[in-house]
């Protein structure tokens, strides 16, 4: 049946076809024609309102009011839902403030120029500045993703339903993705140092791996301050033991590559053995 209205005295919609309507039952392609005809039709519109449930009626607009409030994911949270990431960890990874613009743009600038000036030195020796700062950002990182006074959501982070170090480790596994992915674009840009440009490597596994494993202990802010503090104090003292002053400094040599693998294999066994600190510290501190 075509549903319409003559000079306000033709077809209208049957009761019937209305109940089934409110009860979401109506098949098309009378549907259409319901729909159609109660855009135009107030007395049909009346009818509909007497014999639709009000309970019905009241929880319907009560999920489009939800819908309406519910925050929209950003491309971020977007990007990761449709990787197949559950929706919870994808609210999560958005929210950890080193993944945000400005510490990405930051982070990129900062290693271009890096890039730039390691590049303008030449090839003969080893890229001294690049392989010293390149450690360090991927610690900045995870220092700035977890943390009463560095995250804003660390309040709702400590009251959720979620491990401690779970939530450390997810946002920890995002930003050494994040810091070590532009890390290695900026070593495809120095191709004439070969694989000297990639020293950088595991002295940033074991800085990260430290400072999370010293954060159960000393907090989110001093623990990795005295790791890079202390990085920066090992390579002024490598520089001033090298011998000739030139040469790679000994953090980047074959000894210091092995060193450093075993620095961060230690770290990682004592941030396991301690993964129950977090959530201890998470309570205490809120």
């Amino acid at each position: 049946m075509t549903y319409g209205t003559t000079g306000g005295t033709g077809w209208h919609v049957p009761e019937a076809d209305l109940r089934a309507y409110a009860r979401a039952e109506l098949e098309p392609p009378v549907l259409w024609s319901a729909d159609t005809h109660l855009t135009a039709c107030a007395h049909c519109r009346t009818v509909l309102a007497e014999v639709s449930d009000p309970v019905a009626l009241d929880a319907g607009w009560e999920r489009l009011d939800a819908e309406l409030d519910a925050p929209r994911p950003g491309f971020l949270e977007s990007l990761l839902l449709r990787l197949g990431i559950a929706d919870h960890t994808a609210r999560l990874l958005a929210a950890t403030p080193a993944l945000r613009r400005s510490w990405l743009g930051a982070v990129a600038a900062v290693l271009l120029l890096t890039v730039a000036v390691t590049a303008g030195y030449g090839t003969t020796g080893s890229p001294t500045l690049f392989l010293a700062l390149a450690p360090l950002l991927p610690l900045a990182g995870v220092a700035l993703s977890y943390g009463p006074v560095l995250d804003p959501t660390y309040e709702m982070a400590v009251v959720a339903p979620t491990h401690g170090f779970r939530l450390l480790m997810i946002r920890t596994v995002a930003v050494l993705g994040a810091g070590l992915g532009l890390n290695g674009l900026a070593t495809l840009a120095l191709p004439g140092y070969g694989l000297r440009a990639l020293a950088w490597l595991l002295p940033a596994l074991a800085l990260t791996a430290t400072g999370l494993a010293l954060t159960a202990r000393l907090g989110p802010v001093l623990a990795p301050s005295l790791v890079g503090g202390g990085w920066i104090a090992l390579l002024l003292t490598a520089d001033a033991v090298r011998a000739g002053g030139d040469g790679p400094l000994a953090p980047f040599t074959a000894a210091g590559q092995g060193v450093a693998a075993a620095v961060a294999v230690l770290a990682a066994g004592l941030l396991v053995l301690l993964r129950d600190r977090f959530d201890l510290s998470s309570r205490s501190a809120a």
